[in-house]
């Protein structure tokens, strides 16, 4: 991985390493509470909103060839359901470390005359600029594998019903009467018929019809 591009210690997730001196075992303590920035989670899934505070614990120590930092994020999440669709949040804790070397150091903590030399050993390392690290694609990955893939409001969410669309944990008696699908249409069809009509299909007289042949009797 190339070196940082002029990070801006200005910027809340930039941290400066220079207190430690270059002195391996060396410790620094700090905590930090940062806006979460943009698109901070799993996209369309669930994620930190942006601008949502998000307390930091760091720990950072001096090292041969850089400063290891370990540490772990706090911050509530909210999402969606993928059950019943309904807005929910969730508490995240997200831990992680990383090695942040510094740029005349191979892994060893041996000085090299220009470093990215080896672009394989380069590709996956972060390195320090100027005694400054940005904290966030580390953090970034963090959070993404601490949230779940499939965000439930509650572990046993029965979700929606399934032929009307109504959220069954509030109804529990939810149910839809089982209809045979082949007497489906001739119910449609005698719904709609007059009582009249209903008599003739059945085989009988309309009753005006029965009236009169008793009259006539």
């Amino acid at each position: 991985m190339a070196l940082n591009a002029r990070l801006d210690h200005r910027n809340p997730l930039v941290f400066d390493t220079h207190e430690l001196g270059r002195r391996p075992g060396a410790l620094q303590r700090l905590t930090r509470t940062v806006d979460a920035p943009r698109d901070f989670g799993i996209q369309g899934v669930i994620g930190v909103p942006e601008g949502a505070p998000v307390e930091l614990e760091l720990r950072m120590e001096s090292v041969m060839e850089g400063v290891l930092v370990t540490g772990t994020a706090r911050a509530t999440a909210a999402g969606e359901c993928v059950r019943c669709l309904e807005l929910l949040e969730l508490e995240l804790e997200a831990d992680f470390q990383e090695m942040f070397s510094y740029p005349d150091a191979d892994d060893r903590g041996r000085v090299i005359a220009e470093p990215g030399d080896d672009a394989e050993d380069d590709e996956d390392r972060l390195f320090l600029e100027d005694g400054l690290f940005d904290l966030e694609p580390v953090l970034r990955d963090a959070v993404v594998l601490a949230l779940p893939m499939q965000p439930v409001c509650q572990e046993d969410c029965p979700g929606l019903c399934a032929e009307c669309g109504a959220r069954l944990a509030d109804d529990p008696d939810h149910h839809h009467d089982a209809v045979d699908i082949r007497w489906a249409a001739l119910k449609g069809l005698a719904d709609t018929m007059s009582d009249g009509e209903k008599d003739e299909m059945s085989g009988g007289a309309p009753q005006s019809a029965r009236a009169d042949e008793k009259q006539e009797k």
